[in-house]
């Protein structure tokens, strides 16, 4: 586990909320990309960094398997999962077929303070970006999940709006693993694009704005299939 757990502990306040909170402190750390594809994630480490049994970050670790982002294995442990290059494209398939029914229910909801408040969003997230440093990458990095997860909230269907927080943790470990440049997972314009359809009430564009979104965030992935190697013919090439 990275040595800056401090930066996503909670407190435990009971055996039947420290699971959620460790779980929900562990997702932040991927959604952050503070711990990378294939992190080790013993039961031992994750109970000593809690401070909490081994039972109790077995549960935390087995309800993040439920959610594709840890992946156990037997006689081996947990470990932060590592998508292949066709879960990482079902992921975003699931994305563009999701999100624009999302956004057409937040339209319908919308009220001048939530746009609003997407609007800070947007602004805090361009602060971010101007700043150097890896806390504050990690910070930019949220905040542009987020802008995803408000509009979720805002439809009102908290089943979507998990189902949101698993796509956009699980997309976060195929950028962490296959993205190609060191631009933010989404594109902060396309944010601002998509929140001025949103207050023109223009349904239809804001859901061709949010599929050109994925469709971009998607672009800058290379999945291509890659050829792996035996040890001696890996370092003849």
């Amino acid at each position: 586990m990275n040595s800056s757990a401090d930066e996503f502990l909670t407190p435990i306040d009971s055996a039947e909320t420290g699971a959620q909170q460790i779980r929900d402190a562990i997702r932040d750390a991927i959604v952050e990309r503070r711990l990378a594809p294939g992190t080790k994630l013993s039961e031992s480490d994750v109970g000593g960094l809690f401070n909490v049994s081994r039972t109790l970050a077995r549960a935390a670790l087995q309800a993040l398997s439920y959610e594709g982002l840890v992946s156990v294995e037997k006689n081996r442990g947990a470990f932060v999962a590592y998508p292949s290059p066709e879960e990482a494209r079902q992921i975003f398939a699931a994305r563009r077929l999701v999100e624009p029914g999302i956004l057409k229910s937040a339209a319908e909801r919308i009220t001048p303070v939530q746009l609003r408040q997407l609007r800070h969003l947007l602004l805090e997230e361009g602060r971010l970006m101007g700043e150097r440093g890896q806390s504050a990458r990690r910070a930019e990095i949220k905040a542009s999940g987020d802008f995803h997860l408000m509009v979720a909230g805002i439809s009102g269907n908290l089943i979507m709006q998990r189902f949101m927080e698993e796509l956009v943790a699980r997309s976060s470990l195929v950028i962490a693993l296959y993205g190609q440049s060191s631009a933010s997972s989404c594109g902060h314009s396309e944010h601002g694009d998509i929140i001025t359809a949103l207050e023109q009430k223009d349904i239809d564009a804001a859901c061709g704005l949010m599929l050109h979104h994925i469709a971009h965030i998607e672009a800058d992935l290379d999945l291509r299939e890659r050829k792996s190697f035996g040890l001696k013919e890996a370092f003849e090439r």
